[in-house]
């Protein structure tokens, strides 16, 4: 079952690039669970829809975000740490987005908000969404119907907040 507004967000384990160049663990919780915090989820790095629409949307948001009082905005994705390192770089997301790498999927098991992609040769991933969460809480959650960027947009965020 998907997490729901009021729930707390789930404390999993999760990845980040370390500053010696290699995966470091982090707590979902720990990330997550401090002020207020935008996360957004893609199914994909360097996917169409993720590159064009999704991430350069918040990129390009996070002033605004941090206008109406966001401490921090994260995007997750089922992709390792390496590759969402290599994707924040290309969109010039450093510095302006946080990366989180759930790389086996199990934060977005956790969130109940998977969806099977194996006919695209992706296996499990996250469904696109957005959440806005306040010291652990999420009081805002957005959920995309189907494909596309629209609900989970930094700009219907931004108009939620």
């Amino acid at each position: 079952m998907a997490v729901a507004v009021g729930d707390k967000v789930p404390d999993v384990e999760v990845k980040v690039l370390g500053e010696d160049g290699a995966p470091a663990s982090v707590s979902s919780a720990e990330v997550l669970g401090t002020g207020k915090v935008v996360l957004f989820a893609v199914p994909g790095a360097f996917t169409p829809g993720c590159s064009t629409q999704h991430l350069p949307g918040f990129v390009n948001g996070a002033a605004d975000l941090a206008g109406k009082g966001v401490d921090k905005v994260v995007c997750i994705a089922v992709n390792d740490a390496w590759t969402l390192d290599a994707w924040a770089d290309v969109q010039g997301a450093k510095g302006k987005v946080d990366m989180l790498a759930d790389g086996n999927g199990v934060f977005a098991s956790a969130m109940g908000l998977t969806f099977d992609g194996s006919g695209y040769g992706l296996g499990t991933r996250s469904q696109r969404y957005a959440a806005v969460i306040e010291d652990g809480t999420i009081t805002k959650l957005e959920v995309e119907p189907g494909p596309g960027v629209n609900a989970s947009s930094c700009e219907n965020i931004l108009s939620r907040l």
